[in-house]
């Protein structure tokens, strides 16, 4: 496993990161989740990604018992706050009390007296900016938080935000967003903001959410018991990507693995980090074994003949539009 500075701090993340959305505390039972991480962690994986309101907060829960024997020193533990956890008025968004409160809770589920990195979920549109990052810097001052980031915010949100991260004094790092071969909406505008503020990038769905996996295949059933079919969450998404064109473009993408001798997994994995401002790339699990193959992406390297190569194939069907956002695009990832 290899590691790389996240954004310009001093922080060190494993290249490939361990992320439970969808999986612990829902579709997965717990000894299975359990299962997962201790295969991550002989892996060589050191960053594990969460959040409060994944699976109602049980994903929080079980990332904690699945990390509770592990030096706290030899891992990077990431969670985020934005999204409802309660039924409160204040229950949800980046307002000083939703967050102190947030924090806390995550604590206590994670078992542990401090997060790596605290992420806003997505911005706040109803709270000032100024009393997010406040808040932000009072808990990195009080020693719960290492480290901010983000999640899925815009190249202007991320200046402001970075504007008064430094008259603060703290350190904004990161953001999370959805990239992949398919989804490159970020190369226009956010990673070239990024990479003037020292920010970068730990992102998911570097598979499409299994669609470049290769299993859909054009004019074939969906297979049985895929994510195509979870109510959980991602099911929507999917379909996004379930559709002729993109379809038959990706299966061109097949003998292009096939030559390069990397599976479809390590190619879309290596793929996202061989771009531009990724720290790291989030891939997750339902079992332990499926960790293998897309954990064995780090250290692969993609020649330029066969990025050229990607591009070809996927013209028509990749979406760069700085238009479409998560945010803006439903369904979004919660």
């Amino acid at each position: 496993m290899q590691h790389r500075f996240l954004g310009r701090s001093g922080l060190k993340v494993s290249e490939i990161s361990y992320g439970n959305w969808i999986t612990h505390g829902s579709q997965v039972d717990d000894d299975a989740a359990l299962a997962c991480v201790a295969r991550a962690l002989e892996l060589g994986v050191t960053t594990f990604d969460t959040a409060d309101v994944y699976a109602g907060t049980r994903a929080e829960v079980v990332m904690g018992r699945a990390l509770a024997g592990v030096r706290r020193d030899q891992v990077e533990i990431f969670t985020k706050v934005y999204w409802p956890t309660s039924a409160s008025p204040n229950g949800r968004g980046l307002s000083r009390k939703h967050i102190m409160e947030s924090i806390d809770g995550s604590l206590g589920r994670l078992g542990t007296d401090y997060v790596d990195l605290y992420q806003a979920h997505r911005y706040d549109h109803e709270t000032p900016l100024e009393e997010t990052m406040v808040a932000f810097a009072d808990l990195v001052r009080s020693g719960k938080v290492l480290y901010v980031g983000v999640s899925e915010w815009t190249a202007e949100q991320l200046r402001a935000a970075a504007a008064l991260a430094a008259e603060l004094r703290i350190p904004l790092v990161s953001n999370q967003p959805q990239y992949s071969m398919l989804w490159r909406v970020i190369e226009a505008e956010v990673i070239p903001a990024c990479e003037d503020l020292g920010i970068g990038q730990i992102v998911w769905s570097p598979m499409a959410q299994g669609v470049l996996t290769g299993k859909y295949r054009p004019g074939e059933p969906v297979p049985s018991a895929s994510r195509a079919e979870d109510a959980n969450g991602g099911s929507d998404f999917v379909r996004r990507w379930l559709q002729p064109p993109v379809l038959e473009a990706v299966a061109e993408l097949v003998p292009l693995a096939a030559e390069a001798g990397v599976s479809m997994v390590q190619m879309a994995v290596a793929w996202v980090l061989r771009q531009a401002n990724v720290s790291s790339a989030i891939v997750g699990a339902s079992r332990p074994e499926q960790l293998d193959e897309s954990v064995s992406a780090s250290g692969v390297v993609l020649d330029d003949d066969l990025l050229a190569a990607i591009d070809a194939a996927l013209a028509g069907v990749v979406i760069d539009d700085p238009a479409h956002t998560a945010q803006a695009s439903p369904p979004q990832r919660p």
